[in-house]
């Protein structure tokens, strides 16, 4: 398969690369700022957290309501308007004085924008990457977002220290305008996808959970990414894990780096392999993931449980391929609105396994907690494997309207049901 040079001389790929890294890292700029800001006004930790809270909430109405923008318009058009509209907005929120409810308003406002920026991203990446080198590409993406998240959060605390929290929202909002920038002068003009016949919104959004709902390889995907919900149990108690091996912030610190460098590692490891080993690995990486986190119930210190941590991580990758195997299943006129589905089941099965692991943590020690979630989580990964093998594992190169590869927009490869 060609390898990573090859991407970094694709024009195109490289444009939605450094925009990507950008606005990522921007974000967390953001968090950062925002959260420290409303500390400081309201010396609340409860307004704080709801503050950080809010940068997550609206993806589970964004994503099935705003995502099918992507498969109505040009997706380079969508992606830019919603870089400019959030870059104006946080230009706005930060105006030095502004009530806490205007704040909080904004940001759910940002927040629904990026639903349809990152639909739009998912959908025109195979078509930028129209054949063995999406899965790489997506790998990458996905790599760096991690990468950009960490260096982020710790580059935004210095940077409120240095410049305050309102010159850092400021500069979020400067990073989503490069981004709209190097999106609209260096991505080609494609036209919006083919679409028999023009649908109402609601339509589409039925269409789009119909589709899904209705292909057995399809919810297959989706429950194998809804696993994450177990085994993110490790990374949300992260902090009285620490504690309970009296690790302290530097304990907390390590807990969350292991889970992004073995993010990292294992999506660059899975990206090597072919098509049908990445396939034939999924289900298992799935399994493994919650598996690595059942040996905490014996207590280990903290250098083992690092080390389940980053295994925990590495196995995550399998997320990499259900993503790219997702996307090039779904026809390319409703590949936004099912994205953005897929995505809303992902972010509520993390909230609900996050809430669930919070209320036993109260009872029950943390150690046992994240083991109980391990273990959960293999039977959950074993049954969603499972409905995958009684599936077929195999996707022939081909679109599900009968038309061939150099139809579609781009050239990219169709993957559907044998």
């Amino acid at each position: 398969m060609p390898g990573y040079r090859e991407l970094a001389r694709d024009g195109e790929f490289r444009a939605l690369f450094v925009a990507h890294v950008v606005s990522v890292a921007g974000d967390q700029f953001a968090r950062v700022a925002l959260t420290v800001h409303v500390y400081h006004r309201t010396a609340s930790a409860g307004l704080t957290a709801l503050t950080y809270a809010l940068t997550f909430l609206p993806d589970l109405v964004g994503g099935p309501l705003l995502s099918g923008l992507a498969d109505r318009f040009a997706r380079k058009e969508v992606m830019v308007a919603a870089d400019l509209v959030r870059a104006a907005l946080l230009l706005l929120m930060a105006i030095p004085g502004t009530p806490l409810w205007v704040l909080a308003a904004l940001l759910v406002l940002v927040q629904f924008a990026g639903a349809p920026h990152g639909a739009a991203r998912a959908a025109l990446l195979p078509q930028i990457l129209p054949d063995e080198r999406y899965p790489r590409g997506q790998a990458v993406l996905s790599t760096v977002t991690q990468a950009a998240q960490v260096a982020g959060f710790l580059a935004g605390g210095a940077l409120v220290a240095w410049l305050g929290p309102e010159l850092v929202l400021a500069a979020d909002g400067f990073t989503f305008g490069l981004s709209a920038f190097l999106i609209g002068v260096f991505l080609l003009d494609r036209p919006a996808p083919h679409r028999p016949h023009v649908r109402a919104w609601p339509a589409d959004l039925v269409g789009g959970a119909r589709l899904v709902w209705g292909d057995r390889r399809l919810r297959a995907l989706v429950a194998l990414a809804c696993v994450s919900g177990f085994y993110i149990v490790g990374e949300a108690l992260a902090a009285p894990y620490a504690a309970q091996l009296g690790a302290g912030p530097a304990g907390v610190g390590s807990i969350f780096g292991a889970y992004a460098a073995g993010a990292a590692a294992g999506m660059l490891l899975v990206a090597r392999l072919s098509e049908r080993r990445q396939l034939q690995v999924m289900p298992w990486l799935a399994i493994a993931a919650c598996a690595v986190l059942v040996p905490a119930a014996l207590r280990p210190g903290l250098a083992v449980s690092v080390g389940l941590f980053a295994l925990s991580g590495a196995a995550s990758a399998y997320h990499l391929v259900a993503n790219t195997t997702f996307v090039r299943a779904v026809p390319d006129a409703s590949r936004g609105q099912a994205f953005g589905l897929a995505v809303t089941a992902l972010r509520v099965s993390q909230g609900i396994g996050v809430a669930l692991a919070g209320l036993a943590a109260e009872t029950l020690a943390v150690h046992q907690v994240v083991a109980a979630a391990g273990a959960l989580g293999v039977l959950a990964a074993s049954g969603a494997a499972i409905v995958w093998w009684l599936s077929g594992s195999r996707w022939n190169a081909s679109r599900s309207d009968g038309t061939s590869r150099s139809d579609e927009p781009g050239g990219g490869k169709r993957y559907e049901r044998s």
